[in-house]
Parts: structure tokens; sequence; C-alpha cells
């Protein structure tokens, strides 16, 4: 009896019910499948991979998926260039990259111009789709320019060269400014939720009255609002200011803490960990929490981040960080004894087979997350 693979009542799809269902031929009308990477994207895909054969088989079908790594290589004079082993006329093609690469001597800027180049060259041999999956969604932070100060877009400078390029959709975790999404045009942009994620991180934390989750910043407050309702949690806030670029000052934490001694800590990325730091010391040096509970949807982990969390690990109750495989991380990082790395292979192997099959998303992404937060946009009125 044939296995069928669901999760909250979406089907996991595969060629031969594909076929059944729209009664023609077992590919879809976007073309065969590749799952394609430029050097630094090519751990977390090939992840993929594994994961959506393994998904295919598991729901009793054949997984055709075409797999091509590391794309790209450099010249003597520091050129990139790209070239194909295969026949790519026709496919739906998803291109992975890891644009920040700590792992790696390659900058933030080399990883963009291959993913570019990457998808040109897909695009110019004929692909149908180019879709381009950057977890990590690097330059989102230069949405806008800094009030007083003359600065360009960068965000939408990064979305014109894409489009260009040749991509067709953008598949993203989690990013900085949701508002980038319109620099993308008419361009189907997915931004993948990451709440359910963080909420079944910390299922074992669910309506204890000893327990309150924190936003650090004003940008992460409806994020973490919609983490509170959805485990029946209190939400503080924490203020915070920079005096200069990648310097966080935080003041204080607002909200009802009486009482409480974890504090679950939620942010989109680790970056300096300034603020992590900042709100972490305010949190047990002025409230009297006892145990600190991180998790960001991306570590960046620059600069002095590591040794700031160390220090947060040692002396100030820091007892577990939790980020995902969106950035590659160092041996470094992995190192830490309080530190989980929480893999996306499985969330974009179901968004690969929704757009491969003109599927929603929003089924498996957003309709768990909307019944298990209802109410929580009015509390932020």
């Amino acid at each position: 009896m044939e296995h069928v693979h669901v999760v909250n009542g979406a089907a996991f799809l595969t060629p031969e019910q594909f076929a059944r269902e729209q009664g023609q031929r077992m590919v879809s009308t976007r073309g065969r499948l590749i799952i394609a990477s430029s050097r630094s994207g090519s751990h977390l895909a090939r992840s993929v991979v594994t994961r959506y054969r393994e998904l295919t088989e598991e729901a009793g079908g054949s997984a055709e998926v075409l797999f091509l790594a590391d794309v790209e290589h450099s010249f003597s004079d520091t050129e990139t260039g790209v070239r194909l082993a295969e026949h790519v006329g026709g496919y739906d093609v998803f291109v992975f990259q890891a644009l920040y690469d700590p792992s790696s001597p390659r900058d933030i800027d080399s990883n963009y111009m291959a993913f570019l180049i990457a998808t040109r060259t897909f695009r110019e041999h004929g692909a149908n789709h180019v879709t381009g999956v950057l977890p990590y969604l690097a330059y989102a932070r230069q949405d806008k320019p800094t009030r007083f100060q003359r600065e360009p877009t960068t965000a939408r400078l990064m979305a014109d060269l894409a489009i260009a390029a040749g991509i067709d959709r953008l598949v993203s975790w989690h990013p900085h400014s949701g508002q980038v999404r319109g620099f993308y045009g008419s361009l189907p942009v997915s931004f993948l939720e990451a709440l359910g994620l963080f909420v079944e991180e910390f299922e074992r934390f669910r309506g204890r009255s000893d327990v309150v989750a924190v936003a650090p910043d004003l940008g992460a407050s409806k994020f973490v609002t919609y983490f509170g309702r959805a485990l029946g949690l209190p939400v503080a806030l924490a203020s915070k200011h920079r005096p200069r670029p990648e310097v966080s000052v935080v003041t204080e934490v607002i909200g009802d803490l009486a009482d409480k001694r974890v504090a679950i800590v939620l942010d989109d990325m680790i970056s300096g960990g300034g603020t992590i730091y900042g709100v972490t010391r305010e949190l047990v040096e002025h409230h009297g929490i006892n145990e600190v509970y991180v998790m960001a949807s991306h570590g960046l982990c620059v600069g002095p981040a590591i040794d700031r969390l160390q220090e947060l690990h040692e002396r100030y109750g820091l007892r577990q960080v939790v980020v995902t495989d969106s950035v590659p991380q160092t041996d470094a990082f992995r190192a830490l004894p309080f530190v989980k790395v929480c893999s996306l292979a499985d969330p974009l192997a179901w968004a690969i087979n929704r757009i491969h099959y003109h599927r929603s998303l929003s089924e498996v992404f957003d309709r768990p997350i909307l019944e298990a937060t209802r109410g929580a946009e009015e509390d932020l009125l």
C-alpha cells in the first residue's frame, strides 16, 4: 500500500501522484527538476537533495532530481566562471548559494557574483525556470538609507541584478526585512515562515508561568508576539539604539518580568553578538533572570560574537544558542558546547516540491501558524 507523507494536511508530491492527478505525463509543467549550487551553497543543497529523495520515496514515488554541485570555478586572475556538465534545456532549476560563508575564504560579493553568473548560465542554456534559493539574503539590512545619511538602497540594487541575471523566483528563509520583497517587482518571492521551527524548538516551555519571550528590538517584536501567542507565553521588548554602525546599546527591557526565571530571546540573526550580549546582561543583572535561551534564523557570528557568547554562557546564564545552517558554520562555532544548529533541509525540500508542482506554500508553512497565533495581530495594536 502506498504511503503518503503528509504535513499539516499537505502531501509531499511524487511524479506518479502528480501524473494521476493531472491525467498526463509524470513531468511537471515546469520541466524536470534540477537542484544546483555554487560552491558555498553545495553543503546545504546536498542535504536538501538527500531529504527530497527521502520524502519522495516515503511517499511511494521515485525521485527524479538531477544535482549539479559546485558549478562555478575561479580563474587565475580571480574572475568567476561557470560550466555546466549536463544539458539543462527545458529543466526547472533551483540554484542554491550561501551568500555569507565564514567557513571559506569567499566573501559575500564573490558569492553573489557566482550566483548571478550561474543563474545567467542556466538561463542562456535553455532552462524553463530558474529559482534562486538564498537561505540567508545578504544586503537585506540595507533596505533603506539611514536617516540623515547619504546612502543607497543596496537591497534594491541586488534585486535588480538578480532579475537581470535571469531568476524568475526567489526563495529565502526569514529575511531581515520583509519589505525587500517589493524590490523584485512582479517576480514571486517566497520568504519561508520560520515561526514554526522556533515554536517546535521551544515547545517544552509551553504555558510555563516563569518563562518570558523577549524581542531584542522593535523589529523583532511582531515575530516574538506571534511566538508568545503560539506557546502561551508573555512577551517583553528590549529598547535598543545604535550610536554608530554595528554597535548596539540596550538600555532597558519593557514588560512584566515579575517572577520570571527563564527568558527566550529570539531574533532573525546573530551578527557581532552585541544585541544578544546587551539584552542577556540586562535580563540577568536587572530583572532576576537565571536562564537565557537564544534562537536566531541566521548565525553570522562575525568578529567578537563567539567570545561574547562564551562569556554569556560562563557568567550570565546563557544555556543554549540555536541557529540554522542557512550560513555554513565554522568549526569553532560548532564546537561551542551550548550551540545547536538546525538543518533547513526539510523545509527547503518541501518548498521546492510545492513550487515544482504548482502547489501552495502556505498550506505547509503558514496555515498552522495562523491558527496557533490567531489574535496576535490585535495584541500589537
